[in-house]
């Protein structure tokens, strides 16, 4: 189709609508993964470009400048720096906020000065307008000697002229450089050419400043001789460029910025800050919304997981009735089906989930609850900015965890990190809907849904136990470092639909695709183990049922015990005994290592097996008795399981993660082990004290 393939990377400042322009070029033609060798999410998508140009672009990690402080600016700092990088670009594409030109075009002239190809997508400038800014884009264009195109990446607008510039950009280096860094060191930059081999004066001045570029490696030593020889410090020297880079900026600004009165409707946006920034207010209005949250997404998803629900029953009838009988058709019907149906019936509450976090992020508000718990969590080790991994915790612990490389302070992030999955993750989701189902009556309190309230203070649990680890390990972890926490607010900003979408469809793919795998993986495992036994425990069993009436039941009972999956969890139960927990719940405990939602499909699979009966997970576990004759699953085995599924370290990704983010295993030891005991005594203590 392509005569021409090119490699298109999206720069820009973080929350400039770099990732709305990203979706409206690829739509869903995209790939999520890691870069090489470290843990910043990488994402990359295919986009036509004309009849003949089809390219690949490619979403860098937000950055402010090419001077980096963080992994995240790192990795954005080295495809741009360097074309021996496999992801180089042909032409960058930096995207920048109108309503705040000045802090957004700092990276983009440090590309210029670079002499790469390079464009300026002009975001938010309806905004902007709206807020009295007034951008002369074709003079901008000239004062900075590159392509320059208003757009409006929510709407779509622009996005067609900037594919059109983007191709007339390939092989267009800038017009001139934006700061002559030769001027301001005079001679040092022409030597430091010479060493490098080349003719770039803003890449030898970084070089110079010790960050690495394309072939550093064999030039370090003879740079450092000559920072030595000319007396170049270069912290300092860097301090002084920017310094002077700001100065050029703010020229042209002033002369391509004109600023007049605000249109009436954004002079209310101090008026709502005063409400959600409020020191009491602002608790007030973050706690509602986490409190109407988590009620529409018990109430709204109710209804499509009871068609999901009756589906998979369908299913797994349909396929008992056609398969012949045999150990193939209880394979399929009573290990995978039953485990896949276990976890797919939550797919509605993930959805919901996942949609009023990204609003949230949209809307520009997370920004704000940054801003009102800085105060708090400061006072127990952290900042604002952990906020963020917090609030990401309750979708999921690992690109939370991630998300802490934004803090500066090695204490302070390496806190966040440690308490970070306290948080209640989409993969106790499940756990908590289907236990909440069994032992919480489905009544209102009120006139609120007393299973939504339960819910939501299970996710205030894990919140307000994170703050209490934070404030402990705050007097364990020593550090002298000083960090302050500064922030801009976003505009508010009405969401765009098109993101919300795509986050939702990303976000359950890696739910049902990720954990299905698993989930079938374990579930057929978890089939053989319940369904074989050592020697011939099986036949002993059927004779000695042998011609006692209706005994199909107990013959299913007795070989699930005696199997090697009832070996296994027999050997564990004397140890979650006191918790309530038999030996069926201690298999699932043990599979629900490797993913939590796991826990779901095993208690299906568990439950399932030997049984002819297809009925739901729910109306299984139900009818659960105790050899007294009693319900098995009452409210102090309902509430000591979620407890512990609560406080668990029961993900062996997350702990894969907190190792990578740390560089030392003891850390991931020490977060098993303190959650593994907040688990087991909360269990222990809630069970008696309720039963």
């Amino acid at each position: 189709m392509s005569s021409k393939n090119l490699k298109i990377a999206l720069a820009g400042n973080p929350n400039s609508g770099k990732t709305t322009l990203f979706n409206a070029l690829t739509g869903l033609k995209q790939k999520v993964g890691n870069y090489p060798g470290i843990t910043v999410e990488k994402k990359t998508g295919k986009a036509i470009l004309s009849e003949k140009v089809l390219a690949e672009i490619i979403d860098l990690p937000g950055t402010y400048s090419l001077f980096p402080k963080s992994m995240d600016e790192q990795v954005a700092q080295q495809t741009l720096c360097n074309n021996d990088n496999e992801d180089y670009p042909d032409v960058t594409v930096v995207i920048a906020d109108a309503t705040n030109l000045r802090r957004s075009i700092f990276l983009l002239t440090q590309i210029i000065d670079l002499n790469m190809e390079v464009v300026l997508a002009l975001n938010m400038v309806d905004i902007a307008t709206k807020k009295g800014i007034v951008v002369d884009v074709n003079l901008l264009s000239r004062e900075l000697g590159i392509p320059v195109v208003a757009i409006n990446a929510r709407k779509g607008k622009g996005i067609v002229a900037l594919k059109e510039i983007i191709i007339d950009s390939i092989d267009k280096k800038p017009k001139f450089p934006f700061l002559e860094v030769a001027k301001l060191f005079k001679g040092v930059i022409e030597q430091a050419n010479k060493i490098r081999g080349v003719e770039n004066n803003f890449a030898s001045f970084m070089a110079l400043c010790k960050q690495k570029l394309s072939g550093e490696i064999d030039n370090r030593c003879a740079l450092n001789q000559l920072c030595k020889i000319e007396e170049i410090i270069p912290e300092r020297a860097q301090a002084k460029e920017t310094v002077k880079r700001y100065a050029q900026i703010d020229k042209v600004i002033k002369s391509t910025v004109k600023k007049g009165t605000p249109i009436g409707k954004y002079m209310l946006t101090k008026k709502i800050d005063d409400v959600l920034i409020h020191p009491i207010f602002g608790y007030v209005v973050f706690l509602s919304i986490l409190f109407l949250l988590f009620q529409a997404v018990f109430s709204w998803s109710a209804y499509p997981m009871e068609l999901i629900d009756e589906l998979f029953t369908n299913l797994q009838q349909f396929t008992a009735d056609s398969m012949p009988k045999g150990m193939l058709n209880d394979l399929v019907v009573n290990g995978i089906l039953a485990g896949l149906g276990g976890i797919v019936i939550f797919v509605p509450q993930i959805a919901f989930l996942f949609a009023f976090i990204a609003f949230l992020e949209d809307t520009g508000y997370m920004a704000r609850v940054s801003f009102i718990t800085d105060k708090l969590l400061r006072g127990v080790g952290l900042n604002g900015r952990s906020i963020i991994p917090l609030l990401s915790g309750a979708a999921c612990a690992v690109p939370a965890i991630m998300s802490a490389r934004t803090i500066s302070s090695w204490k302070e992030r390496l806190i966040t990190i440690m308490v970070t999955p306290l948080m209640s993750c989409s993969a106790r989701l499940p756990v908590y809907t289907l236990i909440i189902s069994l032992v919480i009556p489905a009544d209102e309190f009120l006139g609120f849904n007393l299973q939504g309230l339960v819910m939501m203070a299970f996710y205030l649990i894990g919140f307000v136990s994170a703050i209490a680890i934070a404030f402990f390990m705050k007097f364990i972890i020593k550090s002298k470092e000083r960090s302050y926490y500064i922030m801009e607010m976003p505009s508010y900003k009405i969401p765009d639909w098109k993101t919300v979408l795509y986050t939702i469809i990303e976000k359950v793919k890696v739910f049902l695709f990720d954990a299905g795998k698993i989930i079938i993986a374990i579930s057929i495992v978890l089939w053989v183990l319940s369904s074989f036994a050592p020697g011939n425990k099986f036949e002993q069993i059927e004779q000695k049922w042998a011609g006692i009436e209706n005994a199909e039941i107990q013959i299913s009972a007795d070989k699930l015990e005696h199997s090697y999956a009832g070996i296994i969890g027999k050997s564990i139960e004397p140890a979650i005994k006191p918790l309530g927990f038999d030996w069926k719940i201690g298999i699932s405990l043990l599979t629900s290592f490797a993913a939590r939602e796991v826990f779901v499909g095993t208690m299906s699979t568990i439950y399932s097996v030997g049984d002819d009966d297809i009925r739901s997970i729910q109306k299984r576990l139900a009818d659960v008795k105790r050899q007294d004759g009693e319900k098995f699953f009452t409210p102090a085995v309902g509430i000591s399981l979620m407890l512990f599924y609560a406080f668990a370290m029961q993900c062996m990704s997350t702990l894969a993660i907190v190792y990578r983010e740390t560089n030392h295993i003891k850390w991931p030891i020490i977060q098993f082990l303190y959650m593994g005991v907040m688990a087991y005594l909360s269990s222990f203590i809630a069970f008696q004290l309720l039963s």
